[in-house]
């Protein structure tokens, strides 16, 4: 388990990235970085520091720090997650699925591992899967529009599109209206299924 402190900027690192937000998402990690120098907890000097990179979409590098950060903290759930997330960026999925498993052992209570996990199986084709990984992950965060909106896509690749046009209009709804863009195409989403007579 992580200090609150470092659990709440990790958080809001994920929400940022999440939405593109680097610059916000910048900050989070350099003032991680400084509590943990300051606490010396070395496993989140090094989380901290593959955030950095991570960021600059620098994966190749942040990932010796996350095996780190998982040397000194085995309990770090949200290490295992950025880890299989940086070798799927660099083309290899064998063992980033075994990766998540381990952080949702570790972290059971952390939403993002059990989102992300369903993301990858979603884009393996094993979307039913993927459904019920998005439903644990709203079972943690209910008010997880990203979440909704990847469930919608599970739901389309399987044929379901009153289901998807649903989470579609739950991610919607749950957005901030700042996130403009995002919202632009979400509605472009839910406009296209309507236009399919699906009510």
């Amino acid at each position: 388990m992580n200090h609150p402190d470092f659990t709440q900027l990790r958080c809001a690192i994920d929400g940022a990235i999440t939405y593109q937000d680097l610059v916000s998402a910048k900050t989070f990690a350099e003032a991680g970085l400084r509590l943990a120098e300051d606490k010396e907890c070395l496993g989140e000097m090094m989380y901290f520091k593959a955030q950095r990179y991570i960021i600059d979409g620098r994966c190749d590098e942040a990932i010796p720090f996350l095996e780190k950060a998982l040397l000194y903290n085995p309990q770090d759930g949200a290490a295992y997650n950025d880890l299989a997330l940086c070798r799927i960026n660099n083309g290899v999925i064998n063992g980033a699925e075994a990766l998540f498993d381990k952080g949702i052992a570790v972290e059971p209570d952390y939403a993002t591992i059990y989102h992300n996990k369903g993301w990858f199986l979603n884009n393996l084709g094993r979307s039913a899967e993927a459904l019920e990984l998005f439903r644990q992950t709203l079972a943690l965060e209910p008010d997880r529009a990203v979440t909704y909106e990847n469930m919608a896509d599970a739901y389309e690749h399987l044929g379901c599109g009153r289901e998807a046009l649903a989470a579609y209009k739950k991610a919607f709804d749950l957005l901030p209206p700042v996130l403009i863009d995002i919202r632009e195409q979400i509605g472009e989403e839910i406009t296209r299924l309507e236009g399919k007579n699906i009510k």
